[in-house]
């Protein structure tokens, strides 16, 4: 099955700036996790300067992951400095399924 990758880059002062947004974002994530295709989500680096997403499809993930990151509460925000949709050409998965936020 077609796997692509979202990542994004935040700005600088995300952190400053992300708490208006972050219920809505998070929520975000879990509707496209529950129906659209959106198997990984998470932030990276400490502090978090972006964003990774996983998008699997038997049609179009990277329409998916458009769509995502088109109505994505951050990216709305101006929270997202930029951002690029690729495939994913996966050789391993030995993944976690119970992973996720507490």
């Amino acid at each position: 099955m077609p796997v692509c990758l979202l990542t994004y880059d935040y700005v600088e002062d995300i952190l400053e700036r992300r708490a208006p947004h972050r219920d809505a974002h998070l929520a975000h994530i879990r509707e496209f996790s529950a129906r659209r295709g959106l198997v990984v989500a998470g932030a990276v680096g400490d502090p978090p300067s972006g964003g990774v997403f996983a998008f699997e499809s038997d049609a179009e993930p990277a329409a998916e992951a458009e769509a995502f990151a088109a109505a994505d509460p951050y990216v709305r925000a101006g929270l997202v400095a930029s951002r690029r949709i690729e495939p994913w050409n996966l050789v391993a998965n030995t993944w976690k399924p119970d992973a996720g936020p507490e």
